[in-house]
């Protein structure tokens, strides 16, 4: 059930974190994965196909899907993982770099999901956050907000519009896990404890604990699931 042999994945952002965890699962559970990311000395560590991937740059979007299909004949599966985390103050953050953050964690899916369905793809998966669902004061940004809230909007509405294709388009929202982007936040003692003291499990999440829902969503377990958000959070919304 959970088999994806004989698929194709692309996991964007895959040079580090969460996205390098979700590559190697993927290709684990049997699927030809391709990892995209900026820093590809990072990609080739992980022993899947490699592709040089600047999301905010549309030729780069493009380029990926036709390299993925010339290469493998299909593109069945995408995980969107690529994003950055923009200014946490929103007085201090500019228009620019409001609109910069979005490019990549909202655009660049929006993007990228209408290539991989114009290649016959069946699965999106879109990952999006606990912070596109309640506010991450005093650690949150008001641009990373916006673009999170932003993919779940866009995660429902697509898997209206292409679910008579046969197409499930979803979201997994995680909690407070330990990664490149979160490690300030768990280097610090005060912080730490404000994230074990606000989650019911009373501790962040490790990275292992992602797999299970990650090859529910890619694989056909979740043939008749879509335009849902899979929140793995410990408990922290729940409260």
């Amino acid at each position: 059930m959970f088999s994806l042999a004989g698929k194709t994945a692309v996991v964007t952002g895959a040079s580090s974190g969460l996205g390098a965890r979700f590559a190697t699962v993927l290709a684990e559970a049997g699927a030809t994965v391709f990892a995209a990311a900026r820093r590809v000395d990072r990609l080739r560590q992980l022993g899947v196909g490699v592709i040089r991937c600047d999301v905010s740059v549309e030729e780069d979007r493009v380029r990926l899907a036709e390299t993925v299909v010339a290469e493998t004949g299909r593109f069945d599966i995408l995980v969107n993982n690529a994003g950055v985390p923009g200014e946490t103050q929103a007085a201090k953050e500019t228009a620019d770099s409001f609109a910069a953050v979005l490019a990549v964690n909202l655009v660049a899916p929006f993007h990228l999901a209408q290539l991989m369905v114009s290649h016959g793809g069946t699965s999106v998966i879109n990952v999006a956050s606990i912070l596109g669902l309640v506010s991450g004061a005093p650690l949150g940004g008001a641009s990373y907000a916006a673009s999170k809230a932003g993919l779940i909007g866009l995660t429902r509405e697509l898997a209206g519009q292409w679910g008579g294709a046969g197409v499930r388009v979803n979201a997994l929202a995680p909690g407070w896990f330990r990664t490149e982007m979160t490690e300030d936040l768990f280097s610090d003692e005060r912080s730490r404890r404000w994230v074990d003291r606000n989650t019911m499990l009373n501790r962040g999440g490790e990275v292992s604990e992602l797999d299970g829902a990650l090859l529910f969503l890619a694989s056909d377990a979740s043939s008749y699931y879509t335009g849902q958000v899979m929140v793995v959070d410990g408990g922290w919304t729940a409260r």
